[in-house]
């Protein structure tokens, strides 16, 4: 009988823990949903122009999330490359002091991974226009002057 006691115990016990771990494992995104109000909405939104000028006075990070094919197909020469399903596992690659921005095609998989870096504590952002935006504005003379202000040297 107290073996049975004992197990009982030990099985509830494990079922609070596991219930507990998983409340710890969906907070950060509660919370972010929670509070989520239109400053959240405007904070978490920012244009190629803007970045371009926080990138130049380095207080911003762009974080590629594009699957390698796509990369492969064309890079931006600048910033880190993340996959979006590897971000979970590379998040000790970004910096905790600046902004990230996180960049793809379009916006779809950038505003998930800023709605994720949000709930790891990290002051993020995502791209409205996309690379696609940041590639029309970083064309001729402007590509050029940007690569000089953030130290990539010449192709």
């Amino acid at each position: 009988m107290k073996k049975f006691i004992l197990a009982s115990i030990f099985a509830v016990n494990c079922v609070s823990l596991a219930s507990a771990q998983e409340l710890v494992k969906e907070s950060a995104f509660d919370i972010f949903l929670t509070k989520f109000d239109y400053e959240t909405r405007a904070d978490m939104k920012i244009d190629s122009k803007k970045l371009i000028t926080l990138l130049t006075e380095k207080k911003a990070v762009l974080v590629d999330i594009r699957f390698p094919e796509e990369t492969k197909a064309w890079k931006m020469g600048f910033g880190l490359y993340i996959p979006l399903n590897e971000l979970p596992r590379r998040l000790s690659e970004l910096p905790k002091d600046k902004i990230i921005v996180a960049a793809c095609p379009h916006k779809d998989r950038s505003s998930i991974a800023m709605a994720y870096l949000r709930t790891k504590g990290y002051k993020a952002k995502y791209l409205t226009d996309g690379l696609i935006g940041l590639a029309e504005n970083l064309r001729g003379d402007n590509a050029k002057e940007f690569l000089e202000d953030v130290g990539v040297s010449k192709p």
